[in-house]
């Protein structure tokens, strides 16, 4: 049997239809612009390794990287962001790079307000922080140096920490950033310390693929955003240039 639809059924049909369709670009636009942004999530993972000191069972790092202050992220975020780490009580914390969006287009008053906060972060074992790409960016390198030591973060560029606990060590290697620095990965780990335990410190998660043949057994990294856009039940559909591998592990 053939339907026929009238004119003002197919407008209504329309007109449905391409509301629908404002609604869910809308939404996607709230959901990315004014919530997913400003969600704070902690997510918790268990590191085994027999390399892992006994000193150091129930040792807690706590990363956290990329906040882009400027762009949709504001100081208000950033105040909420250091009180979820402080009630974390960790032992020892690590900032993985691109603190400000654009390092030319914060004011100095910003700046002292940042450093204000950062320097709330307290762990008994320090803290670290690597480069990112746009700590590079916008003349930013040393003005962002300037406002980690500020707060009392230590810079790891090309460096290696030994973080020790009762007589027993782990190492913290750092790498100034991959796209804009110049990182040298091979000079982290000495042969004395190829069997301790070794972690890296790496803006760009898929540096790993590079480093594989070095003795890291663990390496943090930041800058896919958590695949920046992802589509349910699909999965990533935008992710920057080097943070596309995100789930990587290397722990043995």
């Amino acid at each position: 049997m053939t339907r026929f639809m009238t004119r003002r059924s197919f407008l209504k049909r329309a007109t449905v239809g391409t509301l629908g369709t404002v609604a869910t670009v809308y939404g996607g636009y709230y959901y990315a612009h004014d919530v997913e942004p400003f969600w704070l999530k902690v997510q918790n993972n268990e590191v085994r390794s027999h390399r892992i000191p006994n000193s150091f069972n129930n040792f807690k790092i706590v990363q956290f990287t990329d906040t882009h202050i400027g762009f949709q992220y504001r100081n208000k975020d950033l105040k909420k962001l250091v009180n979820a780490i402080q009630n974390q009580q960790p032992d020892l914390i690590v900032f993985t790079g691109d603190l400000t969006d654009d390092p030319s287009l914060i004011s100095s008053d910003k700046y002292r307000e940042i450093i204000d906060q950062l320097s709330r972060l307290e762990a008994p074992y320090g803290k670290f922080w690597i480069y990112g790409n746009h700590d590079h960016g916008g003349y930013g390198t040393t003005t962002i140096l300037n406002v980690m030591n500020e707060s009392g973060f230590k810079l790891l560029k090309n460096d290696t920490e030994q973080v020790e606990v009762e007589n027993e060590y782990i190492n913290l290697s750092g790498l100034d950033d991959i796209l804009l620095g110049n990182p040298k990965p091979d000079q982290l780990i000495n042969d004395e310390n190829e069997g301790s335990f070794n972690i890296l410190l790496c803006h760009e998660p898929d540096y790993a693929d590079d480093v594989v043949h070095l003795p890291f057994d663990l390496q943090l990294s930041g800058h896919s955003h958590g695949g920046q856009v992802q589509i349910p039940f699909y999965g990533y559909v935008v992710t920057p240039a080097l943070g596309k591998n995100t789930s990587k592990e290397n722990i043995q």
